[in-house]
């Protein structure tokens, strides 16, 4: 047998479905930048903003003037629409045509402060007007001086209140315009399409540099502002992590010792009732487990890197060693101590000498040669610490280091999560000065306790 199957032949795509051209659709696009640039919403209400005065007018200026001074684009657009009516009524041609041709003039290059699109066109229509109702005074063609500088007036303003797109637009348009009028009538002395495209086209070429320049300054301010926040994000990330690793040995190193202790206690007193046994083997049961939920909750914050330091935490008494260290720096600081010495819990001691240690470092940096302060108050309810360094001497021969703030950033993070005080600012001496208290539970109470002081 023979197969007569007959095979169908797809239908040939539809004129939508069919595969567009490069060409085609460059065209398409560029039509539809036309028509959303100088069609969509042409006539759409969009009044020019006032300005901010910076700088000296702001400072120099009375209020009176001041006010008119937010509306300095206004009243320069509004006199240079002036000055070109004031041409068109002047050319010789007089009577109630002078004052149409007048206001025809001056109507596009106010509509700007309020319609741009709409003005533009207004501007092509208010032209061909006034060219015919100059009669014979055909000297200059299509533009009349008037029209011509309302037309470079209304190209410019436009230009700046939209974008580059738009001024290649109304160029393009102006062009095609003048090419019309150019070849539609062959009576003319003279022609003035050529200077105004090239006037024209300088215009537009230095507003579109101008927002070019903007748009890049806007961008680059905007990504130094996120890359400033992502700096500070990621730097009170770091030092929150730091501060937990360092909590993280504090405590830890105090629930192995409970938990040591509770396992050799019962070997410290012979023949020891049941009862004292089943109660210290619960202690070091609850210590064990609760030291492996520290380390299972707090054990995140470490980097992959990070090593638990062999030596104990930095506590107060660590500071002899550290002012001297930075004596040797060639800093001139004292230290004063007032009230009770006593010992702190691990955290807030090792809080206040990292504070103290940021503190001493900005000093170097920020006031190198300056003479510095630490004052250490141990009072009721709590510890206060204040450095304050003196201004750097005028003739140094060493210059500030620029920072960021991150450190200030960190003391700040320690002392909020010990629920303290700080303020950090310049002096009226020209130092700086750097004040803190952090709160110390009252002996015996459960937070105390829970810190791990016996």
């Amino acid at each position: 047998m023979t197969d007569t199957t007959t095979h169908m032949q797809p239908p040939p795509p539809r004129g939508e479905d069919r595969p567009r051209s490069p060409e085609f659709r460059l065209a398409a696009d560029a039509l539809r930048g036309l028509r959303q640039d100088l069609f969509t919403g042409a006539f759409a209400y969009r009044p020019m903003p006032r300005v901010a005065l910076h700088g000296l007018p702001a400072r120099v200026l009375p209020d009176r003037l001041k006010e008119y001074g937010v509306l300095a684009p206004h009243i320069a657009v509004a006199a240079l629409g002036g000055v070109a009516a004031l041409m068109a009524a002047n050319r010789g041609f007089g009577g109630a045509g002078a004052l149409v041709c007048a206001l025809l003039t001056l109507a596009p290059v106010l509509l700007t402060l309020a319609r741009p699109a709409a003005a533009f066109w207004l501007s092509l229509l208010a032209t061909t007007v006034t060219t015919f109702l100059a009669g014979g005074y055909w000297s200059f063609w299509p533009w009349l001086p008037g029209s011509f500088l309302a037309h470079l007036t209304v190209l410019t303003v436009v230009a700046l209140r939209t974008r580059p797109r738009t001024a290649a637009w109304m160029w393009a348009i102006t062009a095609v315009y003048g090419f019309l009028a150019e070849t539609g009538f062959a009576w003319h002395e003279s022609s003035d399409v050529a200077p105004m495209l090239i006037i024209s086209a300088l215009l537009l070429l230095a507003v579109t540099v101008r927002h070019t320049r903007r748009q890049a300054r806007q961008e680059v301010t905007e990504q130094r502002t996120a890359t400033a926040h992502e700096r500070s994000r990621r730097t009170l990330l770091e030092e929150r992590s730091t501060i937990a690793r360092e909590l993280h040995d504090v405590v830890a190193h105090h629930m192995s010792v409970v938990a040591i202790q509770a396992e050799a206690a019962p070997y410290r007193v012979q023949n020891p009732p049941p009862e004292l046994v089943k109660a210290f083997a619960t202690i070091r049961e609850n210590a064990v487990a609760a030291l492996t939920e520290l380390r299972r909750v707090l054990g995140v914050v470490r980097a992959e890197d990070y090593e638990a330091p062999d030596a104990p935490q930095p506590t107060l008494a660590d500071l002899g060693t550290l002012l001297a260290n930075v004596r040797d720096t060639g800093l001139d600081v004292t230290k004063t101590v007032t009230g009770a010495v006593r010992e702190l819990p691990q955290g807030v001691e090792l809080s206040a000498y990292r504070i103290v240690q940021e503190a001493l470092s900005n000093t170097l940096r920020h006031a190198p040669g300056a003479t510095a302060r630490v004052e250490i108050a141990y009072v009721l309810g709590g510890l206060g610490v204040r450095v304050v360094n003196g201004p750097p001497p005028a003739p140094s021969l060493i210059k500030p280091s620029p920072g960021a703030g991150h450190g200030i950033t960190g003391m700040r993070e320690r002392v909020s999560m010990l629920n303290g005080e700080m303020t950090a600012g310049p002096t009226d001496d020209g130092g700086y000065e750097v004040t803190v208290f952090l709160p110390v539970p009252a002996p015996g109470s459960a937070v105390e306790l829970y810190e791990g002081r016996s």
